[in-house]
Formats: C-alpha cells, sequence, structure tokens
C-alpha cells in the first residue's frame, strides 16, 4: 500500500477516534452532576474494561511478560490517567466543552515541555517561542483575575498535567509491552479506583436515559481506544497528528448543538493560538525527525 494510502487511512482513523472520545465525553456530559461522578466511571468502567480485555486476550496481550521497570512504568501511567479521568469530568461538568476542550489541544506543547525538562531532549528558540504562546492562549481562555474566570479551569489544567505524565511515561516503555495490555491495565485501575471511591457516595437509580447515555459512552471509549491504538500502525505521525484538533472542532458544534455553550472570543482566539502554536510544534517535530534520520541537525 502506497504511503498517500497509509496516511489517508491513518487521518481517517484519527478523525474516527477522536469523534468517539468526543461523543463519549457529551453522553457524559450530559449526564451531569444527576450521578455521582463516581458512579459515573464505575458503570462505564466495568462496560469498557470488561471490552479492551477480550481485545487485549484476543490479541494474546494480556501478560506481564516485560521487565520490571516498565511495570512500574505501566503503573504510575494508569495513576495519572485516574488523575486526568477525575480533574477532566469534573471540569466538564462545570465548563463549556468546548474550553475543556482547547485547553487539551495544549498538549503537544506540555508534552515537547516536559521531554526538554525531564529527559533533556534539544528544544531549539522556535519551539520555545511556541510553547510561550500556546500559554498565553492558555491564559485567554482561563481569564485569571477576571469575572470569567471560573475555578474549574484550574481543574482542566490539571487533567492536562496528567495527561501529559500519562505519556511522558508511554514514550519511556520499551517496544516489549503491549499497547493493548496498557490500555486494559488503565481501564482496569481507574475502574478500581471509581469502585471504591463509590463506596463513600451514595449511588442514585439508572433512568432509561442515563443507562442509555452510559452505554454509549462505554461503547465509545472503547472505540477511541481501538482506533488510537490502530492509527499509531498506519502512514506518518506528522501527516496524521494534525487531524487529532478533529476534537476542537466537534466540541464546539456540540456543545452548542446540545448545551448552548459558545466559548466567549477572546477564549476562541487563545483556542486557535493553542491550536496554532501546536500545528507548529508537530510539524517542527517532523521536520527534526527527518532531518536527524538522513541530514543536519536542526532545532
Amino acid at each position: 500500500m502506497s504511503i498517500q494510502s497509509d496516511n489517508s487511512r491513518g487521518a481517517l482513523l484519527m478523525v474516527a477516534s477522536m469523534s468517539a472520545f468526543t461523543f463519549g465525553d457529551i453522553c457524559i456530559k450530559a449526564i451531569g452532576t444527576s450521578m455521582p461522578l463516581s458512579q459515573v466511571l464505575t458503570l462505564r468502567g466495568l462496560v469498557a474494561t470488561f471490552f479492551i480485555g477480550v481485545l487485549a486476550w484476543r490479541a494474546k496481550a494480556l501478560h506481564l511478560r516485560f521487565p520490571a521497570r516498565d511495570k512500574a512504568l505501566v503503573a504510575l501511567r494508569a495513576i495519572a490517567e485516574v488523575g486526568a479521568a477525575v480533574f477532566f469530568f469534573t471540569a466538564l461538568f462545570n465548563m463549556p466543552i468546548a474550553n475543556v476542550s482547547a485547553l487539551l489541544q495544549m498538549l503537544p506543547l506540555t508534552i515537547t515541555l516536559g521531554s526538554a525538562l525531564f529527559f533533556k531532549e534539544p528544544v531549539g528558540w522556535r519551539r520555545w517561542l511556541a510553547i510561550a504562546a500556546g500559554f498565553l492562549g492558555m491564559l485567554l481562555i482561563v481569564r485569571p483575575g477576571t469575572d470569567g474566570f471560573n475555578i474549574y479551569s484550574l481543574w482542566a489544567l490539571a487533567a492536562v498535567a496528567c495527561v501529559t505524565l500519562r505519556d511522558l511515561v508511554t514514550r519511556r516503555m520499551s517496544a516489549a509491552v503491549p499497547s493493548l495490555a496498557v490500555t486494559f491495565a488503565t481501564s482496569l485501575t481507574v475502574l478500581v479506583f471509581a469502585a471504591l471511591w463509590s463506596l463513600s457516595q451514595d449511588w442514585v437509580p439508572l433512568t432509561g436515559m442515563t443507562t442509555a447515555l452510559l452505554g454509549s459512552a462505554s461503547v465509545l471509549i472503547v472505540a477511541g481506544y481501538t482506533l488510537s491504538v490502530m492509527v499509531m500502525r498506519v502512514g506518518e505521525v506528522g501527516f496524521i497528528a494534525p487531524f487529532r484538533y478533529t476534537s476542537l472542532v466537534l466540541s464546539l458544534i456540540l456543545g452548542l448543538a446540545f448545551f448552548d455553550e459558545w466559548p466567549k472570543p477572546v477564549a476562541l482566539a487563545g483556542a486557535a493560538l493553542i491550536v496554532g502554536t501546536g500545528l507548529f510544534t508537530l510539524w517542527r517535530e517532523t521536520q527534526l525527525r527527518r532531518r536527524r534520520s538522513g541530514g543536519p541537525r536542526a532545532r
């Protein structure tokens, strides 16, 4: 199959993955505070963990035959995912979904920053400027010290920090660790945490609507995880990665359609700045990989 065909397939898979995650978030947001978050995560986790476990079992990925260092990294990644889930959904229940999604688009910038700080990876002045501009975009969305400030923006930023940690840890894992084993361990850890947390809260009866929303969210997260694994196996990362911003466009449309939410112009400007700098960072990293593999080093 040609590179163009692989890239097209990868782009479609990325769009499908981001769409599945975004529609799943819409389902959870629709449930809102009518049900404790711990109950939501427990019920969603039961379905998701079961299906991911089946996929991992069929792929013969349910094993621990990899180095102890990787096992510790898998555990740390799972803990980071727990934090990301709690912070993200708390913010989602209390903020426009487009604002939360826009803040999550900082990930290419925060991962580049984390790689430089913790792994001493070289970052040139262009990417430092992009990171600074991206953080300016974040401030336009959060607007600390103004009447429009929402304390839950800090929860969204905490989710960004947890996802950044999760992805940085994932980068340090060896190729001996099956992707589906990591996904299953992560889903199982979130489920166990949520189930223990739910013991301290009163569960509410399921209605037909909440059952449908939870069932849909569970199926969509399994689809999102599965598609995200498939994305990593086709095409060029530099071509495919920008299509992750599909989630922001969908969040804008669906937030307006279902919740009558539309970010303020200053927040939209911040989102555009984050997306622009994120795209530049992804493009720049692609150029650097190509030069390191066959040309002069550049930053």
